[in-house]
């Protein structure tokens, strides 16, 4: 153990369990979340980890989260990296020019904050080849939000690297860190044995009734017995929380330095930097006369401050926020004054201090705030545009400055998702008096929140009178209503009047009919009524589209059904949208490209897919997608027969969504239970949830879910037995039919129709169901072969039978349809005809992850290449790949592609 081992007792297990991280690290790193109160010793934890790292040959890269520099972007991040920046060098132009942007070396705009992260995990990367690494995050309750961002989606990936995260978090904090799913230590307080034991080694000699008074009021926390002894204990005071206490104990320390100290410590505690030539100059100028390194010496005697000649730093961050609070509001206005004044190079640093010394509104400080909210933006650091915007109204002296900037904090915290903020600067912009056009964007955040699952389903109908008002003056900013309308279409059921009156405000919108937003607002809107005007204008696009466009027009296919459609605009968008590293968005199209595909049953793509759109929605903290993307996982495993695995991931996407009624998900973990069902041979079963989708009175109603699942319902209620439960749907489904060609549904219809047909009508409705499904997607096609030839052997026309049960056999076996498979081999030997046994291939052998490293890779990738794609790092892709060739039986990377064909 280091040089603290002293102020470490009761830690035993603790540095145990730090150690073996430790001694594990060239194996594989991890990443661990130590979790205490104020003074519990995570400090000193993570000190002891540092030293020990550093015995052991390991590079040890530090930060630390500080109150002040919360709203600078990046500087946590380019604090750990500071010393490494050497290697960015050696990263991809895209990940270069990332970091060069979040670190200002280059006048770019910062792109997607997940870029950075790539670029930091390849960076660490190539740094962790010439020496094992230890990162060290302290006070990350503190980090600024795109620093602790990017932190935990690198801690999300560091088990194949040769790199340990420690990050210390103390309790009472919201950060990016809570529900990341990181292992956590959490930090008891000591027992009554290891408090005396520190107590008397760093306070022998107290009386009795101080050792006894020291030891109640630290109640365990070490840093209280520490620090408590230096203070004055014998005096009877309130109880106070435990944290005060200590603030007190460090604040009580000022009363007894000279004046000079006291005013050169007041302002090292005010400013967001550690240089302690600011802090000095800054003094000076408060004081009128100069103040050296001199002035700081009984400070740092008193243990408040250390510096090594260039930084100065204090001991515990309770020591900053206690001389900060000790401080009177004018001693505080002119320490900011005066940092402001010798910052005077630094725009944004200044304007901050500027803006601390204020006590009364002033324009032009106000303004200098604005200019520094759109560079922060700019810089990736919305955080900080936020909290520079709602600053800059404090001091607006002008009504309808103060209201613009207010409207523009709250859509940055919109984009941040962080609603309480939201909430509290639209409060505030909405007792001004605002133009039209800022009530508009008003309705716009308030209403849209949360992509429309949550809040008024009713809100619909508003966004859409407001969207109507805003058309002529603002075509963009009522599509972006009709968005938020047609959001809360697609999640809530608001009634068939909310529906029109989005459809109908949409009309009014001056764009081209073939805008990709408008397109999206009618289908998710009405995916029925508008189904037909949305493919003919789907077919009519041009191939030169962005990413932005093409997700949008995959939202619009998906939703009206054209599941190729979809498929092709998704895989497209995607390339562009992993080179942009916006993994928001791109969790997004991964999901429906993976319900798309499922409904495709194109399971190659459909899987991999769906896992990673999972992986990163909870990465980017978007829980409707991570729903989604469970409720696909869901309907892929109904497919693949994994009984256990359906019900499972159902589950978990229905806790998310019942909470909500979020419908569109509800429908999709009833469909995936229904297949299941249907799959297993529960027929009763599969006909009990599958109707649910159709009862308008459940929240699993959906109108376009309903379209797709129809085939599979009639099926399930012909093999029940129970052919007339399904009679009334019929009439229904057929009357939605006439008014939209959706794929899925038209041939779930003819389908229904030869399955429900008598026998003396059966056959030529099968025969034409698969001759108007020539050319179509493989598996429902397949079904109605299985179909067909269990009606020919029932029929004692057994050798007809034969060639679709082997076609549909095949097909099944290709694609990864298990259950459906056996299905064709027990009809099969029904008939007579034997089946060798299916073969297992790469999907029932690779997780959904190795099946997608195993795919680039046939394609030619190399690890490199693979790893910038899917945001790990080569080393992990080689893991990777090191796993997958003895699974699949193969020792090189050219056996590949064969080893992935589909056993048939």
């Amino acid at each position: 153990m280091g040089p603290l081992h002293q102020s470490l007792f009761g830690r035993e297990s603790e540095l145990r369990f730090i150690g073996g991280l430790l001694q594990r690290v060239r194996a594989g790193g991890g990443s661990v979340v130590v979790r205490g109160e104020a003074g519990i010793g995570k400090s000193a934890l993570l000190s002891e980890a540092a030293w020990s790292a550093a015995e052991q040959q390991l590079r040890v890269l530090r930060t630390a989260g500080v109150q002040s520099e919360a709203q600078i972007a990046f500087a946590g991040l380019h604090q750990l990296l500071r010393p490494v920046l050497d290697q960015v060098e050696r990263l991809p132009q895209p990940q270069r020019g990332a970091v060069l942007a979040a670190f200002g070396r280059t006048d770019a705009a910062v792109p997607d904050l997940y870029l950075i992260a790539l670029a930091t995990l390849s960076m660490l990367g190539e740094v962790a080849t010439q020496a094992p690494i230890l990162l060290v995050v302290e006070d990350a309750q503190w980090l600024d939000r795109p620093s602790a961002d990017v932190l935990l989606f690198v801690a999300r990936r560091l088990a194949e690297e040769p790199v340990v995260m420690l990050a210390a978090l103390r309790d009472g904090f919201d950060t990016s860190f809570d529900g990341g799913g990181l292992p956590e230590l959490a930090l008891p307080r000591l027992d009554r044995a290891s408090a005396e034991l520190l107590l008397d080694r760093r306070a022998p000699g107290l009386r009795p009734e101080v050792r006894q008074r020291v030891l109640s009021e630290a109640a365990g926390n070490p840093l209280a017995l520490v620090e408590l002894p230096a203070g004055d204990v014998t005096a009877p005071t309130a109880m106070l929380p435990l944290t005060a206490r200590l603030e007190q104990a460090f604040a009580a320390r000022m009363s007894g330095l000279p004046v000079a100290t006291q005013a050169v410590v007041l302002v090292a505690a005010l400013n967001d930097g550690d240089a302690l030539s600011e802090t000095l100059a800054a003094a000076t100028v408060v004081a009128g006369e100069q103040r050296t390194v001199d002035d700081l010496e009984p400070a740092i005697s008193a243990r408040l401050v250390q510096t090594d000649g260039e930084r100065v730093r204090f001991l515990h961050p309770l020591m900053r926020s206690a001389i900060h609070q000790r401080a009177s509001l004018g001693q505080r206005h002119r320490a900011h004054a005066a940092l402001a004044h010798v910052l005077a190079h630094d725009d944004d640093r200044r304007v901050w201090h500027r803006a601390a010394s204020m006590a009364r509104p002033d324009e032009a400080v106000a303004a200098e705030l604005e200019a520094a909210a759109v560079r922060a933006q700019r810089r990736g650091g919305i955080a900080a545009g936020v909290a520079a915007m709602e600053r800059s109204a404090a001091l607006s002296s002008d009504p309808a400055l103060r209201g613009e900037r207010l409207l523009r904090g709250a859509e940055l915290a919109f984009e941040l998702g962080q609603r309480d903020a939201v909430v509290r600067l639209l409060t505030a912009a909405e007792r001004l008096e605002l133009s039209g056009r800022q009530r508009w964007r008003t309705a716009w955040i308030r209403d849209s929140f949360d992509d429309g699952v949550l809040g008024r389903a009713q809100a619909a109908w508003s966004l859409a009178q407001v969207a109507e008002r805003a058309a002529a003056e603002d075509p963009d900013l009522a599509l972006n209503l009709l968005y938020g309308a047609a959001l809360r279409c697609w999640w809530t059921e608001p009634g068939v009047e909310a529906r029109a009156s989005v459809v109908a405000a949409a009309g009014r919108v001056p764009v081209d009919d073939n805008d990709p937003r408008l397109l999206v607002v009618l289908a998710y809107t009405s995916p029925v009524e508008c189904g037909e005007v949305v493919m003919s204008r789907l077919r009519r696009q041009p191939g030169d589209l962005d990413a932005r466009a093409l997700r949008m027009l995959g939202n619009a296919a998906m939703a009206v059904g054209a599941f190729d459609l979809a498929a092709g605009f998704f895989a497209t968008s995607l390339v562009e949208l992993r080179t942009q590293g916006r993994l928001a968005l791109l969790a997004r199209a991964l999901t429906l490209q993976a319900w798309s595909c499922a409904h495709l049953v194109d399971l190659n793509v459909a899987v991999p897919a769906a896992d990673e759109a999972y992986r990163l929605a909870r990465d980017t903290s978007q829980p409707v997608v991570a729903a989604t993307a469970r409720a696909t996982q869901a309907v892929l495993a109904a497919l693949r027969g994994d009984q256990d695995g359906v019900y499972r991931l159902a589950a978990e996407a229905e806790a998310w969504a019942m909470p909500a009624a979020t419908h569109a998900v509800l429908s999709a973990v009833q469909f995936a239970r229904g297949l299941a069902a249907l799959g297993d041979g529960r027929h009763e079963d599969a006909v009990a949830d599958l109707r649910r989708i159709y009862d308008p009175a459940d929240p699993a109603y959906h109108q376009a879910n309903r379209c797709w699942a129809f085939g599979d319902l009639v099926e399930a209620a012909v093999r029940s037995g129970r052919p007339e439960a399904v009679s009334g749907l019929m009439a229904e489904m057929t009357a939605v039919a006439r008014r939209t060609p959706s794929p899925p549904l038209q041939h779930g219809l003819r389908y229904a129709r030869a399955l429900l047909a008598p026998d003396a009508e059966a056959q030529p409705l099968y025969e034409a169901t698969l001759q108007a499904d020539v050319g179509a997607w493989p598996f429902p096609r397949a079904r109605v072969q299985l179909g067909y030839g269990e009606w020919l052997r029932r029929q004692r026309r057994v050798a007809e039978s034969r060639a679709h049960l082997r076609a549909a056999r095949e097909a099944f076996d290709a694609s990864g349809t298990i259950p459906w498979g056996d299905r064709a081999r027990a009809e099969l030997r029904a008939s007579g005809e034997t089946s060798r046994r299916r073969v297992p291939d790469a999907r029932d052998q690779l997780t959904p992850q190795e099946l997608q490293i195993a795919q680039m890779a046939a394609d030619g990738l190399t690890n490199r290449e693979i790893g910038q794609r899917l945001y790990l790092s080569h080393r992990t892709i080689g893991s990777h790949l090191h796993r997958i060739f003895p699974k699949l039986g193969i020792a090189s990377r050219s056996e590949l592609r064969t080893a992935l064909q589909p056993s048939v």
